[in-house]
């Protein structure tokens, strides 16, 4: 039998039988490796320990010191809580549990007779001890496919059956797990797990919640419990720290405690934004306008409602029209609320004749998108179906896309930097359903490669993540506690300009195709304002706080001198109240600072004796008496200067 000849990460290499398993490979380097061993990456695939090796390939092996072995350490996790439920909760359906990102961990979601409790959780999480410190094997058959629906089916697991026949059309054979036999636990799975339950140490259960399957309040109920792992008991404390302190933070609570927005259930996924809501949003719009007006964008504004006829040229009819809201007009013909802009832009460019001298043209817009989401999925700020975006597109030239992508990467920076942000840059590529020629996507991916390069920004691949109609740019910021949040995206489009035939005359009098780069920076609103919410605790810097000051008189003498302040402070651009109630300061002050107001301006005989104000500070306390013209002139220019961006105040 002809070797098998393997290439090591260090870049030797080694000879092995066809067949050997992973785990041989890894007991042949050495003994430490063999025992540290979670799994294994073969090529491009990452496979169980016990994966045959059956041709020349590219091997490493996985220990707990990379991502990818956390997500196979997550996952397995996953199968430990899926056996526990179904010990401790005979006739459970297992639906299916997938790794997350945020918040890090996993869940598994499950057909129960009845809702989980909290001490539920509890009960299954020493179930899952128990099966940990059994160290049961992990074991992937390769069972026929009518054999495994036949399985699950006789089982009463329909939901196990319906995943089979949707993942594995044209396969004879099906991939299940086992934790030690059929009568403890068996699982339709693709994998890969670790070796054995005993590899599992640090998880923990976190909450339980209600869904439905695959998201869709038409579906099956479900009860979803979340958990995370981690490879050391440490790390697993400072995430659970981290989950207090994300609650603390939640948007939907600050939300409500600051009175910024409201959700009702006749409008599901679309917030009604509150006065002081209304205040931050509208900040936001009018800063992004400030820096992109110098940026040479020019704003429009596009229909809420298009013919399909757009949305066929643009090839979301095909590729998105399930996450539309589709409307029938009086004629019969079918409509659709506007899921994105770029469309109607494309419109918009092809009104009149374009030169290579208007080039580039940048068109910017605010407008309310609409998309479908599931309501299983609605969740607050971050998943709504109604939002608006900082929505760009750039039409240039090709010789112009380096220089283009290099001054939208110093633009986000700029907005990012004025916000106290720090992020991290993806480059998604091709994904498996897309629209085009290879050849033209291979140039859009080096065309961002050579920009980001040329900006000297350092990027991650993230390859086959990009958009159906070109390659992506994407930002992940990181907030005060540590999550990551993607939020900017730069998109190169070859595809929309060949659908909506778009032309601009070149210097040689000839007709021309432009490119398209699709860019946001905030992306939603929605979704933008939900990270600051949680990034600042609620307590924003001056120049984006709703409520920048608050005027408080000591007693009822001092109102009519408190009136003229809040007068002066308005004058001055500044958003102040007066809280002239008949309660005592200290009672005023802690309501202000629960409020996050960053400024408190306390006035008594002594103020109105000298014209002056109190001010005490949201982080600082007490600063001390001021003339009022002082402290709007500071207030001014801490306003002008973003002077407390990127020092996010705790709870």
């Amino acid at each position: 039998m002809t070797p098998v000849v393997l290439t090591l990460p260090d870049g030797s290499t080694r000879s092995v039988a066809a067949g050997t398993p992973v785990r041989d490979v890894a007991a042949d380097v050495s003994p430490r490796l063999a025992k540290a061993a979670l799994a294994a990456r073969v090529d491009d695939q990452v496979v169980d320990l016990s994966y045959p090796l059956t041709q020349d390939a590219r091997v490493q092996i996985l220990t707990a010191d990379g991502p990818d072995a956390l997500k196979v350490y997550r996952h397995s996790t996953a199968h430990l809580l899926a056996a526990a439920v179904t010990k401790l909760f005979p006739g459970t359906q297992c639906g299916i549990g997938p790794v997350i990102e945020e918040p890090p961990g996993f869940y598994y979601d499950f057909v129960v007779q009845r809702p989980f409790v909290p001490e539920d959780l509890e009960k299954i999480e020493a179930e899952m001890r128990r099966l940990a410190q059994a160290d049961e094997i992990f074991e992937r058959q390769m069972w026929p496919r009518d054999e495994a629906m036949a399985f699950f089916g006789g089982r009463g697991e329909p939901l196990k059956v319906q995943l089979i026949e949707e993942n594995t059309q044209g396969q004879s054979e099906v991939s299940v797990y086992t934790i030690k036999d059929r009568e403890t636990f068996v699982d339709f799975c693709r994998g890969p797990h670790v070796p054995s339950t005993g590899k599992l140490k640090a998880f923990k259960l976190t909450t339980t919640s209600s869904a439905y399957w695959k998201g869709d309040a038409k579906n099956q109920p479900m009860q979803r419990v979340y958990g995370t792992a981690f490879f050391s008991d440490k790390d697993l404390q400072a995430h659970l720290a981290r989950l207090e302190e994300a609650k603390k933070r939640d948007h939907r609570k600050v939300g409500k405690e600051l009175g910024l927005f409201m959700f009702h259930p006749w409008a599901p996924g679309a917030a009604f934004w509150l006065h002081k809501g209304t205040v931050l949003y509208n900040g936001l719009a009018e800063y992004m306008r400030k820096v992109l007006y110098p940026a040479g964008y020019e704003e429009v504004k596009t229909p809420i409602i298009f013919n399909k006829a757009l949305w066929e040229t643009s090839g979301h009819w095909h590729h998105y029209r399930e996450n539309m809201f589709v409307l029938e007009g009086d004629e019969g013909e079918a409509m659709a609320l506007k899921a994105m802009n770029c469309p109607g832009h494309m419109l918009v460019f092809a009104s009149q004749v374009r030169s290579y001298k208007d080039l580039p043209i940048r068109f910017h817009e605010q407008t309310a998108l609409h998309r479908n989401e599931a309501s299983g999925v609605l969740g607050g700020l971050t998943r709504v179906r109604q939002f608006s975006q900082d929505d760009a597109h750039c039409f240039v030239m090709q010789e112009q896309i380096g220089d283009e992508v290099q001054r939208l990467l110093a633009l986000v920076q700029q907005v990012y930097g004025d916000l106290g942000l720090t992020f991290e840059v993806k480059l998604s590529t091709r994904p498996e359903q897309y629209l085009g020629q290879r050849e033209t996507w291979d140039h859009a991916e080096s065309q961002l490669k050579l920009a980001l390069e040329g900006a000297g920004q350092a990027y991650t691949l993230n390859e086959g993540d990009g958009a159906f109609y070109g390659p992506k740019v994407d930002f992940d910021v990181t907030d005060a506690i540590g999550r990551k949040w993607q939020c900017a995206t730069i998109q190169l489009d070859y595809q929309i300009p060949e659908r909506f035939d778009l032309k601009y005359v070149g210097a040689d009098n000839a007709e021309h195709r432009p490119v398209v780069i699709h860019r946001a920076i905030f992306g939603s609103f929605e979704r933008f304002i939900a990270l600051l919410i949680e990034h600042f605790a609620g307590a924003f810097p001056l120049w984006l706080a709703p409520l920048q000051a608050v005027v408080l008189p000591i007693a009822d003498r001092h109102a009519a001198y408190a009136a003229q302040v809040q007068v002066e402070l308005k004058a001055g651009g500044l958003r102040v109240g007066l809280d002239d109630r008949q309660e005592k300061i200290g009672y005023k002050i802690r309501e202000a600072q629960l409020q996050k107001v960053p400024y408190m301006l306390v006035v008594g005989d002594k103020e109105v004796a000298e014209g002056t104000v109190s001010v005490r500070s949201r982080q600082g306390g007490d600063l001390g008496s001021r003339p009022v013209r002082e402290f709007v002139t500071d207030a001014q220019a801490e306003i002008e200067s973003k002077g407390q961006a990127g020092q996010p105040v705790g709870v």
